[in-house]
């Protein structure tokens, strides 16, 4: 999941203000810093969830070192903010797996009330989320490769979990 960076200013006698650099006119601001970075939040999915149904691309997070270069930036403190999760239209998909993995994922769909699409979406997104890259039988990282490599490389990863 993205996070963004949301820039809290606040001057003497006034509320807390926050502003995303990536998103010019996304504002809020609270009169206390737990306020204001939580209608932050509602901010920033009203912003996006507009963004997407509008067909619009969704910007990279900035860096904070260019966002905070900006002199008018300077007094502010940053924070990060995560982007909402905004699910898209359900496409149908052919895959293929191995028939005791599929056992398994339909054994922990039914345990956690899922279908097993919906158990194979949750986990993805899990995974998604957590920044990292999923591990491969072996204790590789998944790599891009070619046709025959890769199938290669799938058997021999297949081998190994058998």
């Amino acid at each position: 999941m993205a996070e963004y960076l949301a820039l809290i200013r606040k001057e003497a006698g006034t509320s807390y203000g926050i502003d995303f650099p990536d998103f010019p006119g996304c504002v809020s601001g609270g009169e206390t810093l737990d306020e204001a970075l939580r209608n932050a939040a509602g901010a920033l999915f009203v912003h996006i969830t507009g963004m997407v149904e509008d067909g619009e691309a969704l910007p990279d997070p900035s860096k904070l070192e260019a966002v905070m270069a900006d002199k008018h930036n300077r007094g502010s403190v940053a924070v990060l903010v995560p982007a909402p999760a905004i699910k898209g239209k359900a496409k149908r998909i052919n895959i293929t797996l191995d028939e005791h993995l599929i056992e398994s994922i339909d054994r922990m769909a039914t345990d956690q009330g899922l279908t097993r699409s919906g158990f194979i979406a949750t986990t993805a997104r899990a995974v998604l989320a957590s920044h990292e890259p999923p591990v491969v039988a072996g204790g590789g990282r998944a790599k891009a490769k070619g046709g025959k490599a890769r199938r290669s490389a799938a058997k021999k990863a297949a081998s190994r979990v058998a």
